[in-house]
């Protein structure tokens, strides 16, 4: 069997994947790259997900790569267009030539004798197992599970006589008009799938145990408009995405250090977009303070605008059972429908199931730290990019991979051919790397994510303009980073340059 070797290798086609390798292309022209892709196209969730209305939760000026304009006017993109997106990216910098498509990796093994990572992936196609090698491996799969979603089993499911969907696995040319639908769930595919069925739906009604936090934002931004009509495209989106991370950052910061006056923003808003109706507040109320989990943005108020109209309804309450017509609630009310989508979340799962091991041990994951938020303690030659949880996704998967590439040149100037993080028994904490919200995906999830320290550069603080110089412009080599095998600190002279080279990218 021949064995393909590469110096970087990527795991995932998705916005990250994409990302990271025109990065390389830009930056490290001259290292051989593949990307490996389970399944048969780009885009990664942008490209599995196909209910309804599927759209970005986050505006496109910051989910937008730093490098390629957005250069539409919509501020919240559909998923159509956001792979089309990508797909144009990995076009124009050749990077769609690298992908390995129907590719699933299964194991990852780092070789200490040769230096080398050793994946294997069973080509869907064939059914045989391709082997690879790569001086550096970089996880871009995500941070879910693609073959499960979130699902638990509700009583009396058999009863029921309609259909049960999952958004997850979306039934292509599934036909709801007519229909009465609902919808359980309270998160950002919810109250995208609610508007986007009142079109053909009898009636749609979506049943949450608890509310969220919805903000109303504009469709289209009449700044960010004017701005693309009158600066080239390029200035333009640096204004727009430096705006709107301004605006991301202020909101967060003002929701940790001033919560109830951020939460009476809020409602306030959510009551002007509900006078003259005789909805109760209560089902936008959380019990939560802002940001302990993602606020929810609808664009032109339409969630509301479905309910006002009565084309939709929302309850707050818990199932008792389903029944052979619907759900019977625990207050009593029952909600009829024919098909019951269940927008109940996702699995968490870290680098696509792969399992990973250094020299044939196996990584205990949960008792790993991650050393800048991207490379993990004690694992030579590889990162894993996870996007912020408070902020656009890719802001953070851009950074990753240009410091991966900073890294990979820092290497190559210096001769070194490893990299390893090392915690020294740096203390591990019970919050992981996606901490900081009380999402239940995240608390589901807590033993199957790396933990996060009490200092840098072992803390993940969920910041992008403090990531900004860590990431960017910080000197490379430090006390925790073995080069080789040693750890040789910063130099005078590196901590000098290191600013300089970044800037000039070198």
């Amino acid at each position: 069997m021949s064995v393909q070797h590469q110096d970087v290798l990527i795991i995932g086609a998705g916005i990250s994947g994409i990302g990271a390798a025109c990065h390389l292309k830009r930056e490290c022209p001259n290292k051989s790259i593949a990307i490996l892709e389970r399944r048969h196209a780009i885009g990664g969730t942008w490209d599995l997900f196909r209910y309804p209305g599927i759209r970005s939760d986050s505006d496109m000026y910051t989910f937008g790569f730093n490098f390629k304009p957005w250069t539409e006017a919509r501020v919240l993109a559909d998923g159509e267009s956001i792979r089309g997106y990508v797909r144009k990216t990995a076009e124009e910098y050749g990077v769609d030539q690298k992908i390995r498509f129907g590719r699933k990796v299964v194991t990852a093994n780092w070789s200490s004798s040769d230096k080398r990572w050793h994946v294997a992936a069973v080509n869907d196609e064939t059914g045989e197992t391709e082997e690879y090698t790569a001086n550096f491996l970089l996880g871009c799969s995500g941070y879910y599970n693609y073959d499960e979603g979130f699902r638990p089993e509700f009583p009396g499911e058999a009863d029921f006589q309609g259909q049960i969907v999952h958004p997850q696995f979306w039934p292509e040319n599934l036909d709801y008009a007519g229909k009465k639908v609902v919808i359980i769930g309270s998160g950002a595919t919810a109250i995208t799938l609610v508007p986007n069925m009142t079109d053909k739906a009898a009636h749609v009604s979506m049943l949450q145990r608890s509310p969220t936090y919805i903000l109303s934002v504009p469709a289209v931004d009449p700044v960010s408009k004017l701005l693309q009509k009158t600066l080239p495209a390029k200035l333009a989106y640096q204004l727009n995405r430096g705006r709107n991370i301004a605006i991301q950052r202020t909101l967060y910061k003002a929701s940790r250090s001033r919560p109830d006056s951020v939460r009476r923003f809020i409602l306030s808003m959510v009551k002007r977009q509900l006078v003259g109706t005789n909805i109760e507040m209560r089902h936008f109320t959380p019990d939560y303070a802002p940001w302990d989990q993602r606020l929810c943005v609808v664009p032109n108020g339409d969630l509301f605008k479905v309910l006002r109209n009565g084309k939709a309804s929302i309850h707050t309450d818990h199932i008792e059972r389903f029944t052979a017509n619907g759900i019977l609630l625990t207050s009593g009310e029952t909600l009829e429908a024919d098909i019951i989508v269940t927008a109940t979340g996702l699995n968490v799962q870290l680098l696509g199931g792969v399992k990973t091991t250094v020299d044939n041990a196996p990584i205990v994951v949960k008792e790993k730290l991650t050393y800048k938020g991207l490379m993990i303690d004690g694992v030579p030659n590889a990162a894993i990019v996870f996007g912020y949880t408070n902020a656009s996704w890719t802001l953070k998967a851009d950074l990753a991979a240009e410091y991966i590439c900073r890294l990979l040149k820092h290497m190559d100037r210096n001769g070194y051919s490893t990299v390893e993080p090392r915690a020294n028994n740096h203390p591990l904490s019970e919050d992981t790397v996606l901490g900081g919200l009380s999402s239940g995906y995240i608390r589901r999830a807590a033993d199957q994510l790396p933990r996060q320290g009490s200092a840098a550069p072992w803390l993940v603080d969920q910041n992008y303009l403090r990531d900004i110089p860590q990431l960017r412009f910080s000197a490379i080599e430090d006390d925790v980073l073995a080069f080789d095998g040693k750890v040789r600190g910063k130099s005078s002279v590196e901590r000098f340059t290191a600013p300089l080279r970044a800037a000039l990218g070198r």
